[in-house]
């Protein structure tokens, strides 16, 4: 699926928040370096992190090490789609999430979380907060751009697969999936269950509907 324009700065895809200090930009992650300084593992020889697990094959994301891993993220950022979008303050990189057409991803196989229909939705499956710029509006203005640069590159609907927590804390390792009450927030609603779990919370299939004057129906 071919996103128009998807290496430019955004424009009308971007969406932006207000922190107490800048405005919060989105854009397509097409740089490397930012995608590194987000979601790159600390040691260069790590077989780990980058984002890879659900955007690769299992097979694949287990073979690549160190070098090779960065030079699969660099191949991804030269794609269309981009792997994912990020969000910038004052031009740094702040911030990343990973969505990309479900048909693509390691989702497709999941048994764990279902598909509900066979519409061409995108996933959005992690949400990154660089420390120290937390509670800040970071991850609203994240799931806001996930939606548009979807929107933009066709997608009929979006999904995420966040831990229904009501309220409780999750582990700051396991949040990146994001709450219930976080993709409430950016006008996702509960369409399923899954049977996956995650620092003991049940997450929950949420989607957006983004074909115009349709909405999922809510469940509870």
């Amino acid at each position: 699926m071919a996103c128009p324009g998807f290496t430019e700065r955004l424009g009308d895809v971007r969406r932006v928040g207000q922190t107490g200090r800048m405005s919060i930009e989105v854009q397509p992650a097409t740089e490397f370096d930012d995608v590194a300084a987000l979601v790159g593992p600390k040691k260069p020889t790590s077989n780990v992190c980058f984002c890879l697990s659900y955007r690769i094959g299992s097979k694949e994301n287990n073979e690549l090490r160190g070098a090779q891993r960065a030079d699969r993220v660099r191949e991804l950022c030269r794609q269309d789609p981009p792997p994912g979008v990020i969000a910038y303050l004052d031009d740094e990189p702040v911030g990343w999430a990973a969505v990309h057409p479900r048909s693509d991803t390691s989702f497709a196989r999941n048994r764990l979380i279902p598909k509900i229909d066979d519409l061409d939705v995108w996933s959005l499956w992690c949400i990154r907060v660089r420390p120290g710029h937390r509670k800040q509006g970071i991850s609203h203005a994240l799931i806001d751009g996930a939606v548009a640069h979807a929107k933009k590159c066709g997608a009929p609907a979006i999904e995420g697969y966040p831990v229904d927590n009501r309220g409780e804390k999750v582990n700051l390792t396991m949040a990146y999936v994001g709450t219930r009450g976080l993709f409430e927030a950016a006008g996702f609603t509960k369409v399923a269950d899954t049977d996956s779990t995650l620092d003991g919370f049940p997450r929950v299939l949420m989607r957006l509907d983004l074909r115009q004057g349709r909405n999922p129906s809510k469940k509870s």
